[in-house]
């Protein structure tokens, strides 16, 4: 039997978000939801048809690349060390949400808050709950299917231990001067999350990340996350329009 010719994913837009670097965004979609994120189309797919009857959807899916995991072909493990397992226990690749894949393809579930027509960029779509790297390349969208996609009693295997673990956020005076206070709860969704990988528990270590806009400095003790300070980063995602 003649083998298929493997099709090439084509990327039909990058999503812009406030998180430039890997350490620090939400695990999972969904997870944070008061952070708006940008998703662009390039100029091949800027038709508006190609989106006629979307703005009527709550969700959409997104089929995105794992930009910064790229490896070379054929080369790929069968088994990862899922972080929130403590980086010390081995999981199949396929039972895990793992970027190190033998395709380095993500999936989202994304709300969509609006649908906005530009004129130099075509139509923009604004999303909330986005777990990506700033301007990751896109291969697809669909829209979500509560129906069919939606499972209220699925079994989340080793991921459900860990599903309630969230943090108390606080900030230092030091940290919380000149930051409005909506500021400091968009801040708060994200931290309450706990950003460290989970075998990293040290009470005296400072974490630094970059997201929403700042340079953040943090320490974690017991269940308490304290902010020790912030300094706006000048790296907003692009949103031209």
């Amino acid at each position: 039997m003649e083998r298929m010719e493997e099709p090439r994913l084509k990327v039909i837009a990058r999503i812009y978000t406030e998180y430039p670097q890997k350490f620090g965004i939400p695990r999972q979609s969904g997870m944070e939801t008061e952070t708006e994120a940008t998703i662009m189309f390039e100029p091949p797919y800027r038709n508006p048809d190609a989106l006629r009857g979307l703005e009527s959807f709550s969700h959409i899916w997104v089929l995105w690349q794992f930009s910064r995991a790229v490896k070379p072909e054929g080369d790929w493990s069968p088994t990862v060390r899922p972080p929130r397992l403590g980086g010390n226990r081995r999981m199949g690749v396929f039972a895990t949400r793992s970027p190190y894949r033998p395709n380095a393809i993500g999936l989202s579930s994304l709300k969509l808050k609006e649908v906005v027509y530009t004129k130099n960029r075509g139509p923009v779509l604004k999303v909330l709950g986005a777990d990506i790297l700033d301007g990751t390349p896109i291969y697809d969208i669909k829209p979500y299917l509560a129906f069919t996609d939606s499972h209220p009693d699925a079994v989340c295997g080793f991921a459900d231990a860990h599903l309630s673990d969230r943090l108390e956020v606080v900030f230092s005076e030091r940290a919380s001067k000149d930051v409005s206070l909506k500021t400091q709860e968009k801040l708060r969704s994200v931290l309450k999350m706990d950003p460290r990988p989970s075998y990293q528990n040290d009470p005296q270590r400072v974490y630094k990340m970059t997201a929403l806009g700042f340079e953040i400095s943090f320490c974690v003790k017991e269940q308490t996350l304290t902010v020790l300070d912030l300094k706006g980063a000048d790296i907003a995602p692009e949103q031209k329009e």
